[in-house]
């Protein structure tokens, strides 16, 4: 269990004030001119160091990926885009952030800029999020009223620092259609390459990052490298925000060392599975993207990118979603393939006709109107969904179907049994029209 004292998001559940007093009492903006002193490279150095990994999903290097800007400018400015857009199903981490800690990221976004030699930064916040929004302007705006960015500012490194409202759509949270959208156009992924750090934002170099990667930075820096690697396990260092949600007795946010048992997580923060352990049928890991795990394989389950990618599974966003016994894990499934079917930009061909496909199967699957060799049909368009398309979406879609064959297949099986084994209606005559 993670000590009191090497959390990073001390008002997580919004018990203090969010302003900039407040804020710097818990320790934010403490020493900023000084790491900022440092130096570009030292600070890239000393993230990579931390072995910190992208907290939006896919779980990529921060500091590899900070490395990738150029550092010497050709006359284009370099951006930092900073990816608030949480729209993953079950995820509700950023949000919590943006609200009641947001000094932890307006410092982040200015570190993470002078590392890249970003004088710019764009936060994109879900459209959805207007609270949020709210919330984390007026931060922005104490923080240049206190001369902590802008022009001039206290810390020695201009940076200007902009909130832009989405319109609500879940393809914006894949990086290059945020980047599409914040220029004014239609938020549909690009081709890569060129790739947002050598032609990104406006085709200028670009990094996105997500707000928990660069809200933990600060702390990082402060407290040095070696701390935040030596919690966690080798290759997963550090805390990580997990949200717990579905058939538990108390859903919450809780921060956590990385690699946790999902049993510990579960039982000690949101009160166990509803009915007792022995009562759960399936967990979703990390958002409603990744493959469901059967109960089987939960009781020793640690909470990271490895051990999930073992069991051909994911990380993803950490938000961990519970089913109990109760569940029609068909009709549950079904329901995620529709958010996706609905989500899909439309651009690719594989996403945009396959994703529709696969909820309509899934619909009569659920209902036992389906045939059983429609099971592996279904398995192999899954197949031809992912990987064939321009972004990670199609993969989206795919995952949890595969991951329902892969696991609960006898449970399409007994449905269309049972379906089959109904006595037919009589029919009724109707007359012609």
């Amino acid at each position: 269990m993670l000590r009191d004292s090497d959390r990073i998001f001390k008002n997580l559940y919004g018990f203090h004030d969010w302003r900039l007093k407040a804020a710097r009492a818990r320790g934010a903006w403490d020493g900023t001119k000084a790491q900022i002193e440092r130096g570009h490279e030292a600070i890239i150095e000393e993230v990579k160091a931390s072995g910190l990994r992208g907290r939006g999903g896919a779980g990529f290097p921060t500091g590899l990926k900070w490395s990738f800007m150029p550092k010497q400018s050709d006359g284009r400015p370099s951006y930092l885009v900073i990816n608030a857009d949480e729209s993953e199903p079950g995820t509700c981490k950023d949000r919590d952030i943006m609200r009641h800690d947001p000094h932890l990221l307006i410092e982040g976004a200015l570190l993470a800029g002078f590392a890249m030699r970003a004088h710019g930064s764009y936060i994109y916040i879900r459209g959805e999020f207007i609270r949020e929004r709210e919330v984390l302007q007026a931060a922005i705006d104490e923080a240049y009223d206190a001369k902590l960015i802008g022009k001039n500012n206290i810390n020695g490194w201009d940076f200007e620092l902009y909130l832009h409202h989405g319109a609500g759509a879940y393809i914006c949270g894949e990086e290059t259609a945020l980047l599409e959208s914040l220029e004014g156009k239609k938020g549909m992924p690009r081709l890569k390459p060129p790739f947002p750090a050598n032609v990104g934002l406006y085709g200028a170099p670009t990094t996105v990052n997500n707000v928990e990667s660069i809200a933990v930075v600060p702390d990082i820096l402060r407290r040095g490298a070696t701390w935040f690697a030596a919690l966690g396990k080798p290759n997963n260092t550090g805390t990580k925000l997990f949200c717990l949600s579905g058939h538990v007795n108390t859903p919450c946010n809780v921060e956590e060392e990385m690699g946790v048992p999902l049993r510990e997580l579960i039982d000690r923060h949101a009160g166990g599975v509803r009915g007792g352990w022995d009562n759960l049928l399936a967990v979703i890991p990390g958002g409603s993207s990744v493959p469901c795990i059967p109960a089987t394989q939960c009781n020793d389950l640690r909470m990271d990118f490895d051990s999930l990618r073992d069991l051909k599974s994911g990380l993803g966003t950490a938000a961990v979603i519970v089913m109990d016994k109760s569940t029609d894990i068909i009709r549950a499934i079904a329901r995620v393939s529709y958010f996706y079917k609905h989500e899909s930009c439309g651009q690719c061909t594989p996403c945009r006709e396959g994703t529709g496909w696969m909820w309509r199967v899934l619909e009569r699957m659920a209902k036992g109107q389906a045939e059983k060799d429609e099971i592996d049909m279904l398995l192999n368009v899954s197949y031809q969904v992912e990987g064939h398309t321009i972004c990670a979406l199609g993969d989206a879609a795919a995952w949890p179907v595969q991951g329902l064959i892969r696991h609960f297949r006898h449970v399409i099986e007994d449905r269309i049994d049972a379906q089959a084994a109904q006595p037919l209606s009589p029919s009724v005559p109707v007359a012609a029209e």
